[in-house]
């Protein structure tokens, strides 16, 4: 049996992380991820899907997301069921997410929470499509 989602959204609000009573990070979000089609006025829906990243993943995701940012979370669908104040039977289901994917660049006006931030290794490159960098005796023919 098979359970695994990906799915590509922008976050609805800021990630919440919380800490469980014995210090494990866990943090809630919830992701826009539009419809592949327009509705009868031709107007593209969304569907708002919750999600939930667990420990260091989820310091991380917390401290590099911002509420709108594009991502791509990769995990698998849960439900679960608890009981409220009233006594009512409440049924969840959200995505617990493994993995997650940063698909933009961080623009120029936001801070990152660490202060160190890797370089990018591809930022002194030009792309020139149309040419390469090869030399006749590098071809096999």
């Amino acid at each position: 049996m098979i359970n695994r989602v990906v799915l590509i959204g922008r976050l609805t609000k800021d990630v919440e992380v919380r800490y469980t009573q014995s210090g494990v990070a866990v943090g809630t979000f919830s992701l826009a991820v539009n419809r592949p089609f327009t509705n009868a006025s031709g107007e593209r829906e969304a569907d708002f899907i919750n999600g939930v990243i667990w420990r260091k993943a989820a310091e991380n995701f917390v401290n590099f997301t911002h509420k709108g940012a594009l991502v791509a979370i990769e995990g698998r669908l849960q439900t679960r069921n608890y009981e409220d104040g009233n006594g009512k039977r409440v049924y969840v289901t959200e995505v617990v997410a493994d993995n997650f994917s940063l698909l933009e660049k961080k623009s120029d006006g936001q801070q990152t929470s660490p202060k160190t931030q890797a370089p990018d290794p591809f930022a002194n490159q030009v792309n020139k499509p149309n040419e390469l960098d090869i030399s006749d005796d590098d071809l096999p023919f």
